[in-house]
């Protein structure tokens, strides 16, 4: 499922009444298996159309989240599909670089759901 995925993409997940977008700032290979490096919007929708309204349309979404990185695990314990994908800004990978920088590499083993606290 997520082998196809690329730095920039938009991933959409269903939450109960609704749907969720997420953005694929990086994948980093390691000794342990791959690190998911995501950013979560706030922004929530009635409908897939109306997500790929506000992507298309270049509208700014609302981050919530700007940098969660994840296990294989936790990544693919939410269903997610690929919406579209565009350059990432340099503001958008600033979190992912601080992260690098830190030294500190907390890798979260929790869905997105249960971090966003979404059902």
């Amino acid at each position: 499922m997520s082998q196809d995925y690329r730095a920039g993409d938009y991933l959409i997940f269903q939450i109960e009444a609704g749907y969720g977008l997420l953005r694929l700032l990086s994948v980093d290979e390691s000794d342990g298996g791959r690190i998911w490096h995501i950013a979560a919007y706030e922004d929530l929708f009635l409908d897939v159309e109306s997500a790929d309204s506000a992507i298309a349309s270049d509208r700014q979404l609302k981050t919530g989240k700007p940098h969660i990185a994840l296990t294989t695990r936790a990544f693919e314990a939410t269903q997610t599909a690929r919406m579209g994908n565009r350059k990432l800004e340099e503001s958008e990978l600033e979190p992912l670089r601080e992260w690098h920088a830190s030294g500190n590499g907390d890798v979260s083993d929790l869905s997105v759901r249960l971090l966003l606290g979404l059902r």
